[in-house]
């Protein structure tokens, strides 16, 4: 009976030793530091996960630039957040849906080709949108300044580009408008 006793502690120490350095182990072991991770969803699908760009996802949609900005890109995206839309005027929101050719190019001002993170950005002075005209671009003391909107979130990536969160919905100059 004694050796079964003796047996029983002896698997008991030997297991709960085993299980003891295991756990040390993986305590210590460091951390490989691993480079970001592309996500293989495109602009469209992650400003959806997002959860802040509802406004501008219907918007693509009724402009029929949601298949554009699916596409294979790259595109760099200067997407106004859910925010940003409510500080439009009463009713232009709702007068820019119902205008598809207006709203296309207002929407279409907030892309350029490429796919350009905010550390790249700051060296320009500007960018030409898909729109046709140019946006400013600044790096000021507050951060990166794209024409009146200030970058809220920089640097979302996606499968095909770029997206970064603006708080002002871009509107081409009526001056760079009447000179196409």
């Amino acid at each position: 009976m004694k050796a079964k006793i003796y047996l029983f502690f002896y698997v008991f120490t030997v297991t709960s030793a085993i299980m003891l350095a295991t756990a040390i182990a993986q305590e210590q072991t460091p951390a490989t530091k691993q480079p970001p991770v592309k996500s293989p969803a495109d602009i469209v699908e992650t400003a959806s996960a997002a959860g802040n760009f509802n406004i501008l996802l219907n918007a693509l949609e009724v402009s029929g630039l949601k298949d554009t900005l699916k596409g294979a890109g790259p595109y760099t995206i200067f997407a106004p957040t859910d925010e940003a839309f409510a500080k439009l005027p009463a009713g232009t929101l709702d007068s820019l849906l119902k205008d598809k050719a207006q709203l296309k190019k207002i929407l279409l001002y907030h892309v350029i080709s490429g796919s350009f993170t905010a550390k790249d950005a700051m060296s320009l002075k500007s960018a030409k949108s898909l729109e046709g005209t140019s946006v400013k671009i600044q790096n000021t003391e507050n951060g990166l300044l794209i024409d009146n909107a200030n970058v809220t979130q920089a640097d979302i990536t996606a499968s095909n580009g770029t997206i970064h969160a603006i708080d002002n919905v871009l509107m081409p100059s009526k001056e760079t408008a009447a000179k196409q």
